[in-house]
């Protein structure tokens, strides 16, 4: 195919898509009016699925689909940054200086490292039924990690945060999701397919298959976070060399301020 004609389809593909979101933009029900179709359609199916969150209901029932893509967005994402951030033949790697932490910081850091925790793995566990959810107790659970950092140094971070662990469950987070989508082909539905029995409505387990597939973006999230941020911060504090290639290693007290 010549570059005109490739031209002119990616023109015409480009005036249909406006025409048809046009037509949705025209269609759409007065602002602040009372009429909410899809709200209503959205609150009425999560409450037939015994889903008390109908945010979770749209994003692990719904829309599951969609949430799939976004997830496999961060997966992405996070190997790119392990493939561009590596260490290459041309640097290595020193440990960075320990700094004195004031009393203060390393007091309350420590006291709000445990409670930070646990409120992540409340907000994954409970995103079936209250504001929240995999994706937000995902980045909870990882900065709580975090603030081992501010409390002490980064050797005592990286103990806790052996980057292989967390980078398996990025990956094992988004194969249980797949995964779970695939067993409702085998249960004889579709893909992603809500099949399990909708439990009591309001509790751990109700929603079918939304609490699981929560839990399992909640896993790859933590993950990639924590690879994520494990590879930023290696190459500020710990790598040198590399033809300016990285920022070199910084002292923490630096990083810090």
């Amino acid at each position: 195919m010549s570059r005109k004609a490739r031209l002119w389809l990616l023109a015409v593909g480009g005036i249909g898509v406006a025409v048809l979101l046009a037509c949705a933009a025209f269609d759409l029900p007065g602002f602040g009016g009372t009429s909410h179709p899809y709200g209503e359609r959205a609150v009425r199916s999560a409450l037939a699925r015994h889903t008390a969150n109908v945010i979770s209901s749209v994003n692990f029932d719904q829309r599951a689909f969609d949430t799939l893509g976004e997830e496999s967005i961060l997966f992405a994402a996070v190997l790119g940054t392990v493939v561009l951030l590596r260490e290459t033949r041309d640097e290595h790697s020193e440990p960075p200086e320990t700094v004195q932490v004031d009393p203060q910081v390393r007091r309350y850091a420590l006291i709000a490292l445990p409670v930070t925790l646990l409120i992540g793995l409340y907000v994954i566990a409970h995103g079936q039924l209250s504001p929240g959810g995999g994706f937000q107790g995902g980045v909870i659970v990882a900065t709580a990690l975090h603030l081992l950092y501010i409390a002490i140094d980064y050797k005592a971070l990286e103990r806790i945060r052996p980057a292989a662990a967390y980078a398996i469950a990025d990956a094992a987070g988004e194969a249980a999701y797949v995964l779970l989508g695939t067993a409702g082909l085998l249960a004889g539905s579709v893909f992603l397919a809500n099949f399990l029995p909708y439990g009591t409505f309001n509790t751990l387990s109700s929603g079918g298959t939304v609490p699981l597939l929560n839990a399992a973006i909640g896993v790859e999230v933590a993950g990639a976070t924590v690879v994520l941020l494990s590879r930023f911060l290696d190459q500020a504090l710990e790598i040198e060399g590399g033809g300016g290639r990285g920022t070199g290693r910084q002292g923490e007290e630096a990083n810090r301020s």
